[in-house]
């Protein structure tokens, strides 16, 4: 079940709360969305409820109250797989399958969705060869063979499969090394750009995300604090909180302006 609208936001959280039993209210009256062609970074400390808001998306978690909606639908109305496999994913440890080649690797959404393995194949070759993974040198190796950052390459390839409007992204270049990383963030952005796909990406890193998404929102303790551009943040923040996450400022204003590459 999906929705052909044009004007309906990707994903819209609608006075969104989350409780659980005996413990503290995980989300407290989240007002946020995501329009169809862009990147929210999703900021907090650890435990501030930033993941709970991604996991609502995809139906791994349901809101106590409110209404989560993708695409302009409850995602309560969807059925939970229909709506996973219409979404693509990246992941902080990639999630590749170790005893599958790069190309299997990459087609296995399709797989899931029962499309023929010669159209699968095709598609799979298209985006390695997106993200820069030549397909002719990768398509047989296997994911031991590869660096972490081929292998997070090779994990934007397999989200980009089956062409989604929607992708969530979750702490997904946590583990490399900061060169590596920043490479990825700058080669991600361009990608972005390019295919115009809406973005849902999870970061504690401030850098990466001014660097890569074109709005953030700030969540503390379930509490959406503020969302705006990088730069707004920076010039307007709403309080203490959020003025702390941009205690180098000069820095962070490079990246969010654009004039550090």
């Amino acid at each position: 079940m999906i929705s052909n609208s044009t004007t309906s936001p990707a994903v819209a959280w609608r006075q969104v709360r989350k409780s659980y039993p005996d413990g503290p209210e995980a989300l407290r009256g989240v007002d946020l969305t995501v329009a169809p062609d862009e990147c929210l970074a999703i900021l907090g400390t650890s435990g501030s409820g930033k993941t709970t808001l991604l996991k609502m998306v995809n139906r791994l978690l349901d809101p106590t109250a409110g209404d989560v909606l993708v695409r302009g639908i409850p995602t309560r109305d969807w059925d939970p797989i229909a709506l996973r496999r219409s979404l693509g994913y990246v992941i902080q440890e990639v999630g590749l399958m170790p005893h599958m080649n790069i190309l299997k690797n990459v087609g296995l959404p399709l797989r899931l969705q029962g499309r023929p393995r010669q159209d699968r194949d095709r598609e799979a070759r298209e985006r390695l060869e997106l993200v820069g993974l030549e397909p002719d040198r990768f398509a047989t190796l296997m994911p031991h063979q590869l660096s972490g950052g081929q292998r997070q390459r090779v994990g934007v390839a397999r989200a980009l499969m089956g062409d989604p409007d929607l992708i969530l992204m979750d702490e997904p270049f946590g583990a490399l090394d900061p060169i590596t990383r920043r490479e990825l963030q700058d080669e991600f952005r361009r990608l972005r750009l390019r295919l115009r796909k809406a973005v849902v990406f999870v970061t504690h890193d401030i850098r990466e995300a001014c660097r890569v998404a074109d709005r953030l929102a700030i969540i503390d303790h379930g509490t959406l604090i503020q969302s705006g551009t990088p730069l707004d943040l920076i010039r307007r923040p709403a309080n203490e909180f959020v003025r702390n996450f941009f205690s180098d400022a000069e820095s962070v204003i490079e990246v969010a302006s654009g004039e550090s590459t």
